[in-house]
């Protein structure tokens, strides 16, 4: 597994990068922005922030454009804000220095369990007016074209497939991140307010209180 390393920071990226080869990954460490933005394709990115040309939050944005490739921001900025902003950006996890190497490792194989399990073969799931192609990854609503991150998909997909059916939250993880997570559960929330902007209602993505979320079989009331 290729791992493009982007650290500007010597005393991080060196030991960092020696621990992932001893895991067995290959790795190409670059650090700068642009340097990431110029590389070659990788199975996963590893992201700082503060880089001494282009912020990382552009950084993201710019791959996500172009890439569905699995980015984990890896940051010294550990509010929820930061979270936030990474997370609607496009970023598949998020984790905060000083990080445990192992936990690090368990993210990166999680993130990079491309097999989605929640996305049922094949077809066009048609919800009212919200659209799900699963072959080509589009979304419309309202004859609106949805711009959604792989992540975003997937967790719409996976509640598509049962419309009006409750989904826990640990099933719900399960399903879209891995059965092995070890993130914040407080990832799904953000992922679910960021699709429900993007859906243009928050009353598509309902909220079972203290148990899961579901996803409305028809149309939210205005």
């Amino acid at each position: 597994m290729r791992v493009l390393l982007v650290e500007d920071d010597d005393a991080i990226a060196e030991p960092l990068a020696a621990g992932l080869i001893r895991e067995g990954f290959t790795v190409d460490r670059v650090a700068t922005g642009r340097a990431a933005l110029e590389a070659g394709p990788a199975d996963v990115l590893l992201l700082d922030l503060s880089l001494p040309d282009l912020d990382g939050y552009e950084v993201c944005r710019r791959l996500r454009s172009r890439s569905d490739m699995p980015i984990i921001m890896v940051t010294a900025r550990g509010e929820e804000v930061d979270r936030v902003v990474g997370l609607e950006l496009g970023a598949d996890d998020y984790i905060v220095k000083p990080f445990g190497f192992r936990e690090l490792i368990a993210r990166i194989r999680a993130v990079t369990r491309r097999s989605v399990r929640a996305e049922p073969v094949g077809g066009v799931a048609r919800i009212g007016t919200l659209h799900i192609d699963r072959r080509s990854h589009r979304v419309m609503v309202d004859g609106r074209v949805v711009e959604l991150t792989p992540r975003e998909f997937d967790l719409l997909a996976y509640l598509a497939a049962d419309p009006g059916a409750m989904r826990t939250r640990e099933d719900i993880i399960e399903a879209v991140w891995d059965p092995h997570w070890y993130g914040p559960t407080k990832t799904l929330d953000v992922h679910v307010a960021s699709l429900r902007r993007k859906l243009g209602d928050p009353g598509w993505v309902e909220t079972v209180r203290g148990v899961g979320y579901r996803l409305r079989a028809g149309p939210p009331r205005s």
